[in-house]
């Protein structure tokens, strides 16, 4: 990574800039994890089948996949605010052309080519908030403060998603699809507005600096044990992205769970992982144990989705689905999305602390592609899966796929966190 300039003294305005990337990155995760909070209303304004709709929730996770890197590239070249308001302005522009041409109404129902498309194209240019937003807040933490900082942006992915799932279903359901893009391109604006006021270089604001320098003698990392670490990163997301995107579905075609059920069990599941994703931080960097911590929260992920297929095997043999039985599946699949979500951090700041500083951006850059291709491949597999095996098979190879992080994470050896390392997500 090339040298960055960070403020030596504390400065008040780096509180402002914090804010700018919880608020860049919050609003793009308002769409593409809200989204997918309204897959039962998009299944039937569109008229998706179940394949269909896993395409069209599935693009908009490749499209990340495929422009995370590129946008990394930019940053290093353009700088953080450059790419952010670029990227941010872009993105409120393709969603109100979704508001406009991507929704159904008069002109009558847009096909998936349409659809997929469009949403592929929000997550190309959305995916440039998650590498420019965490540069910015590094060069105006210093090293004392960074684990924090980056913590409370992590939030921001979770804290959009509750918002989305919170707001878009009822939305989606009283006033279509035109209103919700135009309410995510509206959020994206707000954040391209408070970027454009608050996010400078701290060297042009006057912020006392100094220059940290490139680190060209650093040792090369493990690229074994790198690579390890991004495909156990992208293996655990796949029962995480499973839940996500047809959570909704499931519980409103097994249980026949309404609208209020279904946000409740979402936004308790996002504010669950804000929370844990805090805590899991601070946690292990008090106790110098990610490792770990990575192998106990893949157990239990494991186990989680164990005893969700296990429970929807059951419920496929059950003929009555009483309250308390939607109470105890809405609960099982928060808890199982909570505990898939809760390990982010962690695994993020080992990953760079493996690579090192100086390959900091590389890493991060091949950890989110892994991640959203891993989205794109689990949405458009569920509904295959659920034709084959029923949901029980879904949440079963859920299980298998976050027993298969366990010996990836293993093989990533635990080394010494560094002062210059990087958390992001």
């Amino acid at each position: 990574m090339s040298a960055i300039a960070i403020p030596a003294a504390p400065d008040r305005h780096r509180w402002k800039v914090l804010s700018v990337g919880v608020a860049a990155n919050a609003s793009f995760a308002a769409a593409f994890s809200g989204i997918p909070a309204a897959a039962v209303m998009m299944r039937s304004a569109y008229g998706f089948s179940d394949a269909a709709l896993g395409l069209a929730l599935g693009a908009m996770g490749l499209g990340i996949a495929c422009s995370e890197f590129p946008w990394g590239v930019l940053t290093d070249r353009w700088g953080d605010r450059k790419v952010l308001l670029t990227g941010l302005g872009a993105t409120a522009l393709a969603l109100l052309l979704m508001a406009l041409f991507g929704a159904p109404g008069a002109r009558g129902v847009p096909g998936l080519g349409l659809v997929g498309a469009g949403l592929l194209l929000v997550g190309m240019l959305g995916g440039s908030v998650n590498g420019s937003s965490g540069r910015a807040v590094m060069v105006w933490f210093s090293s004392a403060e960074r684990g924090m900082a980056m913590s409370i942006r992590q939030t921001a992915v979770p804290l959009g998603g509750a918002v989305g799932a919170l707001i878009l279903p009822t939305l989606a359901r009283e006033a279509g699809f035109a209103a919700v893009y135009s309410l995510l391109s509206a959020c994206c604006a707000i954040s391209l507005l408070l970027t454009w006021i608050w996010l400078r270089d701290p060297q042009a604001s006057g912020s006392a600096g100094h220059t940290l320098a490139p680190a060209a003698a650093a040792p090369s990392p493990d690229r074994a044990r790198l690579w390890a670490m991004v495909a156990a990163i992208g293996m655990l997301c796949a029962p995480q992205f499973g839940i996500l995107t047809f959570g909704t579905v499931f519980l409103h075609d097994v249980l026949h769970a309404g609208v209020g059920a279904t946000t409740g069990a979402l936004v308790g599941l996002q504010c669950g992982a804000m929370a844990m994703r805090v805590w899991s931080g601070r946690w292990t960097d008090r106790h110098g144990n990610r490792a770990t911590f990575l192998r106990a929260a893949t157990w239990i992920s494991v186990l989680c989705f164990v005893v969700l297929g296990l429970s929807s095997c059951l419920l496929a043999r059950t003929l009555a689905h009483g309250p308390l039985v939607l109470a105890a599946m809405l609960a099982a699949l928060a808890v199982s999305g909570v505990c898939v979500s809760a390990w982010h951090g962690v695994a993020y700041a080992e990953l760079v602390t493996l690579a090192g500083a100086h390959k900091a951006g590389t890493a991060l850059g091949m950890a989110n592609t892994s991640v959203f291709v891993v989205c794109f491949a689990t949405a458009s597999a569920i509904p295959h899966i659920n034709a084959l095996a029923g949901w029980a098979g879904v949440w079963l190879v859920g299980a298998a796929c976050a027993a298969l992080a366990l010996p990836l994470f293993a093989r990533s050896a635990r080394v010494q966190m560094s002062d210059t390392g990087v958390v992001c997500c």
